[in-house]
């Protein structure tokens, strides 16, 4: 049985990155992985890419032809995947029991109300492949309250639409630190805690908030984010291979995945600790790691990485400085090649 990932966000927010970063990672720990563009406006993908929508249909060719604008034209092009389904299910038969990646547009419409999408992945259901629908977002939205508000909403409208398996990602968590303090923890944001607290925050982030008019809206909205109660984030620095593992072993734990023969085969450290189910970051090791002494641990890595570069290199002379020459003791006798060298003085 295949297992897949669908990986979804408004542009920005690190798809392409993602699926690069994690292609990689799969591949460390001995999980066969293949990655499928769904993006018929990503033309230049930093992956390897096993199969692309632009080779059936191209943007250029739906703008030229149908007189569409850059959205008009994606949601023309998942229009027509939708209707060529056999081209992606004949794709995805070459690739075997390999793990999916699908790297998809960043409008948000696709994932929100637009059907061709979702209809899609149902189709790719019924063919044995368990999907898990990633949604990443970029952590910046975490600085403002109208925007983490806004997050959660388009969040839960995607979970709503897509109706599978679904993780909420923030991004780039190594780069919050960066945007200021925030009013809370972030295990506040990530665990979407009582928004009532956040009000007062959003009310000083725009004096028109104030107004008796919205107060009735805000209180709505944040009642029904907190009525569904499906809201919550996991977190991700994509260079940083025990966010990744942390989050690889959530997506395995939301879509029932279980460890193939071959792994196992080539046992690094990565790969055990994904076996063996290794504690992954907790939200307070992330708070620690990357917001209050993410400069002390950068610090720290770059000695780390400075300690193991020499350790690594290879060395050309013994612990007395001499060459080792013990490889030429070994060949004996160097034959007699007829050449004379006369040094100059």
């Amino acid at each position: 049985m295949p297992f897949a990932q669908l990986i979804i966000g408004p542009p920005g927010s690190g798809k392409s990155t993602y699926c690069d970063g994690m292609h990689q990672f799969l591949s460390a720990i001995g999980r066969k992985c293949s990655v499928v563009n769904l993006d018929p406006a990503n033309d230049h993908t930093s992956y390897p890419c096993a199969l692309d929508i632009r080779d059936l249909v191209t943007l250029e060719e739906i703008m030229a032809d149908e007189e569409l604008g850059p959205n008009g034209g994606v949601l023309y092009a998942l229009e027509e995947l939708e209707h060529n389904k056999e081209w992606l299910e004949e794709g995805l038969q070459e690739l075997g029991e390999d793990y999916v990646l699908f790297d998809c547009p960043g409008q948000v419409e696709l994932f929100t109300h637009h059907s061709s999408l979702r209809n899609v992945f149902f189709r790719i259901q019924k063919l044995g492949y368990r999907l898990v629908a990633l949604h990443l977002t970029d952590s910046y939205c975490l600085t403002l309250p109208s925007l983490y508000i806004s997050t959660l909403l388009l969040s839960l409208r995607a979970m709503l639409q897509m109706d599978l398996p679904h993780l909420n990602v923030l991004t780039k968590i190594d780069k919050l630190a960066s945007y200021g303090p925030l009013p809370f923890n972030l295990d506040y944001y990530t665990e979407v805690h009582d928004l009532s607290y956040l009000l007062p925050h959003l009310e000083s982030e725009n004096p028109v908030m104030r107004h008796p008019k919205f107060e009735g809206l805000n209180n709505a909205v944040v009642d029904l984010v907190e009525d569904f109660g499906l809201g919550g984030f996991e977190t991700l620095a994509v260079e940083d291979k025990r966010s990744m593992m942390t989050l690889l072993q959530a997506i395995d734990r939301a879509g029932g995945y279980a460890f193939g023969g071959a792994e196992g085969a080539n046992d690094t450290v990565w790969q055990v600790a994904m076996r063996e189910g290794m504690q992954g970051m907790t939200i307070g090791d992330v708070q620690e790691r990357w917001i209050d002494r993410k400069e002390e641990f950068d610090e720290l890595e770059r000695r780390e990485r400075e300690e193991e570069e020499p350790a690594t290199a290879p060395s050309l002379t013994d612990d007395a400085g001499e060459e080792d020459d013990s490889d030429v003791e070994e060949m004996g006798q160097v034959p007699e090649s007829g050449i004379r060298v006369v040094r100059r003085t």
